[in-house]
């Protein structure tokens, strides 16, 4: 999942033409381009996607967005470490097969990467 992550600006600099900041997203750091958001500074918060400041948010905003994403698990799914997340046995395999529901179960429980894959070679 991509999520567009509230961040607070560390620092600004110039890399070869561009506006470039260190962002913190609630203890993750991360370079971010300003580009889109040329005006941005040190201090301020902004939604981040894809490593885009896509528009300044006010700070009372930003950290009831990070709380909420933190207790729902989705600032270490969006930033955890990849090795780590690939390494461990996908969810519905653990549980079976049957056991996945709400959002993101397909046909019979599986995932709906899985069903949509299955729905895209059986439509060629």
């Amino acid at each position: 999942m991509c999520l567009a992550v509230p961040g607070k600006v560390l620092d600004i600099e110039e890399r070869e033409g561009t506006r470039m900041a260190t962002v913190d997203f609630g203890g993750v750091v991360k370079e971010v381009c300003l580009e889109y958001v040329p005006d941005l500074q040190v201090g301020e918060y902004a939604i981040v996607h894809v490593g885009f400041a896509l528009q300044r948010l006010d700070e009372e905003s930003a950290r009831k967005t990070l709380a909420l994403f933190e207790e729902l698990g989705l600032l270490q799914e969006e930033f955890g470490d990849p090795w780590e997340a690939a390494a461990a046995p996908p969810e519905w395999a653990e549980r079976g097969a049957g056991a996945a529901t709400g959002a993101g179960a397909g046909v019979s429980g599986a995932p709906a990467a899985a069903v949509g894959d299955g729905a895209q070679e059986a439509g060629r």
